[in-house]
């Protein structure tokens, strides 16, 4: 049974899959009603039950707020093979962040103000 946190988290998600964006792990969180936590081990944690309980649902949408996704992880694999387009990290050995990212970003308080 999924708890209320990964309910929010997947309905933020099905928003995020309609819309055909990406959105960082505060903002899921946010608009879920709950802090990330540190690191972003709640959301994480959430989106374990969101591919458990709703596996139609992109869990992959939910990006690290820093943009950072290890090389070659399930998570990037799932941006690639959805299209998105990948750039090794300068910053950190074995990171990579997705070209577009800035344009992929979708804010539910920024489209709320606009």
């Amino acid at each position: 049974m999924a708890s209320v946190r990964a309910e929010g988290v997947a309905e933020a998600l099905w928003e995020l899959k309609r819309l055909d964006k990406l959105a960082t792990f505060t903002e899921i969180a946010t608009r879920a009603g709950f802090k990330p936590g540190a690191g972003g081990r709640t959301l994480m944690t959430c989106l374990t039950a969101v591919q458990r309980d709703w596996p139609h649902l992109h869990w992959w949408r939910a990006i690290p707020d820093d943009g950072m996704l290890v090389k070659e992880s399930d998570h990037a694999k799932q941006l690639v093979s959805s299209g998105y387009e990948l750039s090794e990290s300068s910053a950190k050995k074995d990171m990579v962040t997705i070209v577009t990212l800035q344009e992929s970003l979708f804010s539910w308080e920024a489209h709320a103000v606009a």
